[in-house]
């Protein structure tokens, strides 16, 4: 069996898939032929630590990826990446395209890199496909990511800059209209290039030996979204196509339960029939697909430690209830961990930076899947506040989060290029910071 990993940057479920009005026919077809997870979510709303827990199987903050790879951080063990993993299993391991858990691709260990000129769909999808199509006759693992849906977006359509609908946290305005019809402009160049690189494995004869995944990193990369642990920025699209018309990720179906991107890891192990390395922290999704068990997580769990900035946070999520805590004392939001774009400076012309930051959040996701009004003071919701809180420390006690024993800074021997909190941008001039005593 051939695994073939799409993933995009900053698309969250604004896909047609997930019933959004974005057209994205080869995503659809995908997921038609495949299974739709409707309630998957990334463990950290933040480009490497998300990618890092999905390939290590593990919390962000267990792989040693608390920020941004390009920023200095890093894998605690690369031996814990999943195509070492593969290699034991006999797999040829390749990427094309964007990886982000390391600054140095070399570190990671894939047996072949496509030269690509660069990481747009454009470009890596037809480099994905000439290696299909000459593809080796044993196994391999082949690594797909894509820019898109990262700013910068590409010149919108004028009827997308019309009609389209801005994302759920946001007003329906004039800039935020035009800022929606970038991000449709971006995702139609993502579909183009999933579409190539389907179309491949067809051409190759390859698409009933090949398991497709296609996801994403996190949310949309506009205010509300990306870097938040609501749902609008941890929820993710995760659509997978198993390889034969028997097999268990076939037919065209939906799953609902709650599912971790750090159970993609463990899944995969038994489809193969391998054993599960020992730092996996995820769950086999098998057993939900089979239909042997009507869940396999209770609750998830997603962190923020530092993107641009430092702002470390932390959430649990069951079908019901959501906890957010954050751990540093300010009032307003952490700017620079948000990209620059109209929707921002919408936000910021109407006060937004002055618009207080709860230390801590309880929504109650049947009655405000928002997750607009914060029932954390209200003495009513006492005993959920209590259970949600005890859940979250648990599972932070039970993955050894560095936060527990108070801030966190890089690890002896790195430096940690960081914005300043009370800045505007992740543009603004960075400094170095470093471990005590180094």
């Amino acid at each position: 069996m051939n695994i073939v990993y799409l993933h995009s940057h900053d698309t969250g479920r604004y896909v047609q898939p997930y019933g959004y009005a974005v057209p994205t026919p080869e995503i659809q077809m995908l997921a038609a032929e495949g299974i739709v997870f409707r309630q998957a979510f990334c463990a950290a709303p933040t480009c490497s630590p998300s990618r890092a827990a999905l390939l290590t199987g593990q919390a962000a903050h267990g792989s040693g990826m608390l920020g941004l790879a390009h920023r200095g951080w890093a894998l605690a063990d690369y031996r814990q990446h999943l195509v070492h993993t593969l290699r034991g299993a006999g797999y040829t391991t390749v990427l094309a395209g964007v990886q982000h858990v390391a600054a140095d691709t070399s570190a990671i260990g894939y047996d072949r890199v496509l030269d690509v000129a660069d990481c747009q769909a454009s470009t890596v999808a037809p480099a994905a496909a000439a290696f299909i199509l000459n593809a080796p006759t044993h196994s391999f693992f082949l690594d797909v990511g894509f820019f898109e849906t990262h700013r910068e977006f590409p010149e919108p359509a004028s009827e997308d800059e019309r009609y389209c609908r801005p994302p759920a946290p946001l007003p329906d305005t004039p800039e935020t209209r035009r800022d929606m019809a970038g991000y449709l402009a971006s995702a139609r160049a993502l579909d183009r290039g999933v579409g190539i690189v389907l179309d491949a494995l067809d051409e190759a004869g390859l698409d009933d030996s090949t398991l497709v995944l296609c996801t994403t990193d996190h949310g949309l990369a506009f205010p509300g979204m990306k870097c938040s642990l609501t749902d609008h920025g941890i929820g993710v699209m995760l659509s997978v196509r198993g390889p034969n018309r028997e097999n268990d990720f076939r037919g065209g179906t939906v799953s609902d339960p709650l599912v971790s991107q750090i159970d993609v890891f463990p899944t995969i192990c038994d489809l193969l029939g391998i054993d599960r390395p020992a730092w996996l922290q995820g769950q086999s999704l098998l057993p939900l697909v089979r239909g042997e068990t009507a869940e396999v997580n209770e609750a998830i769990f997603a962190e923020v430690t530092y993107h641009a900035a430092y702002d470390p946070q932390r959430a649990a999520r069951t079908t019901r209830w959501k906890y957010i805590r954050r751990y540093e004392e300010r009032n307003g939001p952490v700017l620079p961990n948000v990209d620059d774009g109209p929707s921002k400076g919408l936000w910021l012309a109407h006060g937004w930076r002055d618009r207080a930051q709860p230390p801590e959040q309880l929504y109650d996701l049947r009655f405000d899947p928002n997750e607009a009004h914060n029932l954390a003071t209200d003495p009513a919701h006492a005993e959920p506040l209590a259970e949600m809180r005890d859940r979250l420390d648990r599972w932070m006690h039970d993955t050894a989060d560095p936060l527990l024993d108070g801030p966190v800074g890089p690890p002896p021997g790195r430096e940690i290029r960081v914005n300043d909190v009370d800045g505007m941008s992740p543009r603004d001039p960075t400094r170095i910071l470093t471990a005590p005593g180094q």
